[in-house]
């Protein structure tokens, strides 16, 4: 199975990350410290898709945390699982974004991401390079980074078995449709505006966005709209072969 490299980023991902951690490690029966309590063998057969192996037979998530304050670190340092984490996983400013999306992705937001870019590169490099070590024999020079994918059959405590739907459909839009609406309404009082323009961003910016959820939305309504076509000339072909058969047996 592959490695996976997991990243979280802000206080909400950070939080989801930790409770994320405190699952998998009941899971595969690895405590706060890293260490194996595993009641069975199967719970360690897939180990290295999440962690790490180090000294002394203790596990480390394979896992990037990121922030632009030290609060949530700091939180997240001073929990149980605190000492689970290898200190260079910690990434992390000096000052919030506040909520300001622009100052998270034109200052503060941009100071950062090279810094946590060079951490997630060497995570990703050490384990491509463990990956064609221990399987030297499937790699070829000419394809260095092929993939193979695998289930992972240990379900979460509590179940025999769990799986996960990823699903797209039309009334998706109507989301999208309530967002536009709050949003037109507030970028035609200018309310907030300054906050974002002050740290760099453009103000046709939030027409250009205001412009791509209009078209997500149109293009989504597209789709309904040929389907809803489709299953009322479905419903149209059954009403009239139903009406023929009913003819057919008034006339015999």
């Amino acid at each position: 199975m592959r490695e996976i490299v997991h990243i979280q980023i802000g206080q909400c991902g950070n939080q989801i990350g930790a409770k994320f951690w405190e699952v998998i490690g009941e899971e595969h029966g690895i405590d706060c410290a890293g260490s194996n309590s595993a009641a069975s063998a199967l719970q360690l057969e897939r180990i290295n898709v999440y962690y790490n192996e180090a000294y002394g037979k203790k596990y480390v998530p394979r896992a990037v945390l990121v922030d632009l304050e030290p609060g949530t670190m700091d939180s997240i340092r001073s929990s149980r699982l605190g000492a689970l984490f290898q200190p260079d996983s910690f990434v992390h400013g000096n000052s919030g974004a506040g909520n300001n999306w622009a100052k998270g992705h034109y200052t503060e937001g941009a100071e950062l991401i090279e810094s946590a870019m060079d951490v997630v590169r060497s995570q990703i490099d050490q384990q491509l390079l463990s990956v064609q070590t221990r399987n030297s024999n499937c790699f070829v020079e000419w394809i260095p980074n092929n993939v193979k994918v695998a289930v992972c059959d240990i379900p979460p405590r509590g179940l025999n078995m769990a799986a996960t739907f990823l699903g797209n459909n039309t009334a998706i839009q109507e989301l999208f449709t309530r967002v536009s609406e709050h949003f037109s309404a507030m970028f035609r009082r200018k309310a907030f505006v300054h906050w974002y323009t002050s740290e760099g961003m453009d103000i046709g910016e939030f027409g250009e966005a205001e412009s791509d959820i209009h078209d997500l939305v149109s293009e989504y309504q597209q789709f309904q709209d040929v389907k809803a076509g489709l299953d009322g000339s479905e419903e149209g072909r059954e009403e009239e072969e139903e009406a023929e058969m009913e003819a057919e047996d008034t006339q015999q």
